[in-house]
C-alpha cells in the first residue's frame, strides 16, 4: 500500500470559503463572529470536488490512501477570534469527515485546530478529542505560528504547549507542523513562510529536551523538512557545539519528514541524508505547486515518480517510506486499513 501522508482539501466548493468570509466580515463589523450556522454542501458536490482532482491523481499516479486535512492556507488562525476559529475548525473537520465517509478506501482524516494567537493551545484539546474520538481522525495539523508570520507565540518546545502535547500522547496521535497563510509581505506563504516554519520547528526541537518529557510525541515536518536536509552538516555542527544529541538520535522516534520535494535532486538529497525510517511519502497534491515541469513533462507534485526512480533505495527502504512509517507514526491507521 502507498500512503500519502500530506493531502489538503484545496478543491472545496465555494460555499466553504464563503462561510468563512461571512464569518470574518461579521467579526470585523460587530466584533462578533455570529452563530456557528450551517454550510450547505451536498455529498454530490463533495464527490465532484475530489473526483476530478485528488482521486484522479491517486489513480493516475498509483497511490492508495491519502491522509487528508483542511486546506492549510485557509486555516487562517491569525484572522479570527476564539469563537470564530472554533466554528471554522469544526465545520472544516466535519467536511473532511464526510469525504472520508464517502471514500473510506481513499481518504483518512487529519484535523485542523482552532488556534488563536496569544491563546494557549490547550483551547484546542476539545476539538482534537472530538476529531479523534468522534470523527475517527488520526492526527492533527499544528500551527507553530498562529500569528501568520509575526511569531508572537512561544516556541513549540515551551511548556505553553505541554497540555496539548499531553493530549496528543494520551490519544497516540502525531501532529504535522504546518503554518497557514502569511500576513507578513516579506514571507510568501508557500515559497517562504512554510519552509521557514519547517526549519524553525526543527531548530526548536534540536535545542530542547522536549522528547525527554514526551518520549512518544511525534511530529511530521513537511515539505521535505524545509532547509534541514540541505544543511544537515550545519545542524550536526550546531548540535555538537551545543552539546545536543546526534541528529539521528534526536529524530529517531519523534521527528519525521515527508517527500514533498518537487525535483529529483531534492529527493535524492533527502533520502541519502535522512534515515529511511524517518521519511514518509507525501505529495501535498493538489497543493502548493500544481503545474507540469517542462523538464520532465510530469507534474511537479508527482513525488511517487521520484521515490520510484531512487535506485539507491532498497525495497525495504521504499516499503518503509511508502507505507510502514506512516503506520508507525499514525498508529490509528492500522485499525482502519488492512
Amino acid at each position: 500500500m502507498i500512503i500519502d501522508c500530506h493531502g489538503h482539501y484545496t478543491t472545496a466548493p465555494p460555499a466553504l470559503e464563503d462561510y468563512r468570509k461571512r464569518q470574518l466580515a461579521s467579526l470585523a463589523a460587530s466584533g462578533r463572529a455570529g452563530e456557528k450556522g450551517v454550510i450547505d454542501i451536498t455529498d454530490a458536490q463533495l464527490a465532484a470536488s475530489v473526483e476530478g482532482a485528488q482521486l484522479k491523481f491517486q489513480r493516475e499516479r498509483g497511490s492508495d490512501l491519502t491522509i487528508f486535512s483542511p486546506r492549510a492556507s485557509r486555516m487562517g488562525h491569525h484572522v479570527g477570534d476564539e469563537t470564530a476559529n472554533r466554528h471554522w475548525a469544526e465545520h472544516s473537520n466535519d467536511i473532511i469527515h464526510r469525504i472520508c465517509n464517502l471514500y473510506p478506501e481513499n481518504f483518512v482524516g487529519v484535523c485542523q485546530l482552532p488556534q488563536v494567537p496569544g491563546v494557549p493551545p490547550a483551547n484546542c484539546i476539545a476539538e482534537l478529542e472530538r476529531a479523534v474520538n468522534e470523527l475517527g481522525m488520526v492526527g492533527c495539523n499544528l500551527n507553530p505560528d498562529p500569528s501568520g508570520g509575526l511569531w508572537t507565540d512561544p516556541p513549540l518546545t515551551d511548556r505553553y504547549w505541554y497540555p496539548f502535547y499531553e493530549t496528543m500522547v494520551e490519544l497516540d496521535v502525531p501532529a504535522m507542523v504546518h503554518v497557514s497563510a502569511s500576513c507578513n509581505p516579506n514571507f510568501h506563504a508557500t515559497g517562504a513562510h512554510y519552509l521557514n516554519a519547517d526549519t524553525t520547528a526543527f531548530m526548536q526541537f534540536l535545542m530542547s529536551d522536549l522528547f525527554r518529557d514526551f518520549p512518544t510525541l511525534r511530529f511530521i515536518i513537511p515539505h521535505g523538512g524545509g532547509a534541514v536536509p540541505y544543511h544537515w552538516g550545519r545542524y550536526r555542527g550546531l548540535a555538537q557545539d551545543n552539546k545536543r544529541p546526534l541528529l539521528d538520535d534526536l529524530i529517531r522516534d519523534n521527528i519525521f519528514f515527508d517527500t514533498c520535494v518537487y525535483h529529483m535532486a531534492g529527493i535524492e538529497l533527502l533520502t541519502r541524508i535522512v534515515p529511511s525510517a524517518n521519511i514518509l511519502f507525501g505529495s501535498e497534491m493538489v497543493g502548493a505547486v500544481r503545474g507540469i515541469d517542462p523538464e520532465t513533462g510530469h507534474h511537479y507534485d508527482d513525488t511517487k515518480r521520484y521515490v520510484d526512480r531512487a535506485d539507491w533505495l532498497t525495497d525495504a527502504d521504499r516499503r518503509a517510506i511508502f507505507e510502514d512509517n506512516a503506520r508507525r507514526v499514525y498508529p490509528r491507521l492500522n485499525a482502519m486499513i488492512s
